[in-house]
């Protein structure tokens, strides 16, 4: 076996990736430019993602990477079309290759006083090399922790934030279909793949989903499957529709949840979603879930799906949210790009004054 040498990792050093919920300094955006990623679409997802930025804002800052100056002056016009506060927003010039910051985005640790913060650059091959070129979104966390002057660790292996949970307290949650794909890190066993978890985002303990939702061409991200919402709760999509793809593999995410045992002992609280009816367009089966949401300073954005059980999904997290406001928006265009809100976004947690 590989010796690998964590002892100066984020972990060894104090620091540690925050919990969504807990305060942000900001959310990091990249806007959306790839025509590939929408076909025939590109142009409907400004309204709904113009939306989002907009009740983002409402509560912190939303830093966006663009091209160039005529990048910005388009994403300005789009913003200020759906009124959001333009005071709010800042834009650096971080040319991206798409728009998927939560995986290509920078990972911010922060330190147990929470008076440091720190970025961790994985590697990034846009899921097991499915859709070249990705090389400058490759290089996005480094220049960013450049432009704030931050502390840059490259644990030099391929990971992306949209494959792991967090609960704050020393947990993540990932999947075996995505980690252990042989397109991410064929070299590495899944121990090493833990350790390098538990090392570079300063915890103590991984707990293992299967499978990923049918159109998930992650390979089985767990940010559309099930989302931790306090230390010991997690919100986990069910199918309730015995002949649906979806049905048995999230019968089996939800009989592997209720086995897991968190640090203390404790098992988890588990919170059922409901799925969206299937999503197709052009033929293909969307990743649509409504555990893709974003939790925000002052909001949780959650994606509706113009279905029946969209408000019945929103009265769940609100349930569950109670100090912050739960805001469906449409992304049924937004879906075609086989993301949505949590896979756009990434934050950047509040230093502790």
């Amino acid at each position: 076996m590989i010796h690998i040498d964590f002892s100066a990792s984020p972990k060894r050093q104090g620091y540690s990736f925050p919990a969504e919920w807990e305060k942000h300094e900001a959310t990091w955006l990249s806007w959306p430019h790839k025509e590939a990623s929408w076909p025939g679409k590109l142009e409907t997802i400004y309204a709904p993602y113009s939306n989002f930025i907009k009740i983002i804002a409402e509560g912190e800052k939303v830093r966006i990477n663009v091209k160039d100056e005529a990048m910005e002056s388009d994403a300005r016009a789009h913003l200020q079309k759906a009124g959001a506060d333009l005071d709010q927003i800042e834009f650096y010039f971080n040319e991206s290759n798409d728009a998927w910051c939560r995986d290509h985005g920078p990972a911010f640790l922060l330190n147990k006083s929470g008076d440091k913060k720190v970025v961790v650059d994985w590697d990034y091959n846009a899921w097991g090399d499915k859709y070249p070129p990705y090389d400058l979104d490759d290089i996005i966390p480094t220049k960013i922790a450049d432009q704030f002057h931050l502390p840059v660790f490259h644990p030099k292996i391929v990971m992306e934030g949209g494959s792991v949970e967090f609960n704050g307290a020393g947990t993540i949650l990932t999947t075996t279909a995505c980690l252990l794909n042989e397109n991410r890190n064929p070299h590495l066993s899944k121990s090493q793949i833990e350790q390098y978890l538990l090392e570079f985002y300063g915890a103590e303990q991984v707990l293992w989903l299967g499978e990923g939702i049918v159109g998930d061409d992650t390979d089985g991200h767990i940010d559309d499957i099930t989302r931790f919402v306090n230390e010991d709760t997690v919100l986990t999509v069910v199918e309730n529709d015995p002949s649906d793809d979806n049905f048995l593999l999230l019968q089996e995410n939800l009989e592997s949840l209720k086995s897991m045992r968190l640090r203390n002992g404790k098992a988890l609280n588990i919170v059922q979603l409901p799925m969206p009816s299937a999503v197709i367009y052009d033929g293909t089966r969307l990743p649509a879930s409504y555990a893709n949401f974003y939790i925000a300073n002052s909001a949780v954005i959650v994606p509706t799906f113009r279905d029946n059980n969209d408000e019945v999904a929103l009265k769940i997290i609100q349930e569950i949210f109670p100090d912050r406001k739960v805001v469906g928006i449409d992304s049924t265009d937004i879906i075609w790009g086989l993301g949505s809100f949590h896979c756009l976004s990434q934050q950047e947690p509040a230093l502790k004054k």
